[in-house]
């Protein structure tokens, strides 16, 4: 029996920049560390494209109006995500081969479906972010969307820009039928079937992603998971503008422990996987040689 094609995406880039630069977390997290270590997010998709992965996510994720507003960086950020795009294009293009991402994040905050802004607000906001990076990626994944009103919004505003768009939610931990907004999984579908060409989940517990793949494949959609590798999101994370330093990573999602989960989502149907944050590049080595071990051609 012939095993289904795997698009394999990179890891985590924001705990990944963090460790290597050795600096201490920001409220602008893995832009703080890209302005001030010219070149490492460009070696980070490099790791990751040796490692296997065929996908390069772009340090984008935190590259919004509204968090440089609070640090008065708005000027900037035109020019950050022209940069984020152009060291993944370096990567890519000394790789050879691989397809860029263009990453959009939630928002003013991650997890907090509470505070992110009503529909019509927000569509100008994420189409403003997508006509940026439209010129210089191959696709975009709207990423962590926690309530179904961000994904009307941000699919919305992303159509149109000629790219595919995937869309990425991110679950409760405790109940992959949930999304953080408490809103139910399955009502995800419909919005998604309004032009997305792929759905996933993401930065969620490995083990929440089964019940969402589960109704995922009720779906038309080609999907997929990838988790982080947090203990869990504390009380303190979600508050105004903390810092990474506030979660803290799992001893037991070591690389072949992942590996073991991401397969299991795979024999569910999933036909994308990758890593979130406190994942590595070693994650996506050891999920690589465990796909082209069990038959599937990685693309």
């Amino acid at each position: 029996m012939t095993k289904p094609d795997i698009t394999l995406l990179d890891g985590g880039m924001g705990q990944e920049l963090i460790k290597r630069s050795g600096d201490a977390p920001t409220p602008l997290w893995s832009t703080q560390v890209m302005m001030d270590h010219p070149g490492l997010v460009a070696q980070v998709h490099a790791d990751y494209f040796a490692a296997g992965a065929t996908i390069a996510t772009t340090n984008t994720y935190a590259i919004l109006r509204d968090r440089l507003e609070r640090v008065g960086l708005e000027d900037r950020f035109e020019q950050l995500q022209l940069l984020a795009l152009q060291e993944a294009r370096a990567a890519r293009d000394e790789h050879g081969s691989g397809r860029i991402a263009g990453s959009i994040g939630p928002l003013r905050a991650s997890y907090r479906p509470d505070i992110h802004p009503p529909v019509q607000e927000a569509m100008p906001l994420y189409a403003e972010i997508a006509s940026l990076q439209a010129p210089h990626v191959d696709l975009f994944i709207i990423e962590t969307v926690a309530s179904l009103d961000h994904a009307r919004a941000a699919l919305m505003a992303v159509l149109g820009h000629g790219k595919p768009v995937w869309l990425s939610i991110t679950l409760d931990d405790t109940d992959g039928t949930r999304l953080r907004s408490g809103e139910a999984v399955a009502d995800i579908l419909p919005i998604a079937a309004e032009g997305a060409a792929a759905l996933l989940a993401n930065c969620s517990a490995p083990e929440a992603m089964p019940a969402a793949l589960e109704i995922f494949a009720t779906g038309d959609l080609p999907f997929g998971a990838y988790a982080n590798a947090f203990t869990m999101i504390t009380s303190d994370f979600l508050k105004d503008a903390p810092t990474v330093d506030a979660l803290s990573a799992r001893q037991d999602l070591g690389p072949q422990a992942y590996a073991e989960h991401a397969l299991a989502w795979i024999d569910m149907g999933a036909t994308i996987v990758g890593g979130c944050c406190e994942t590595g590049p070693a994650h996506i080595a050891e999920l690589a040689r465990r796909l082209r071990a069990a038959g599937h051609t990685i693309v």
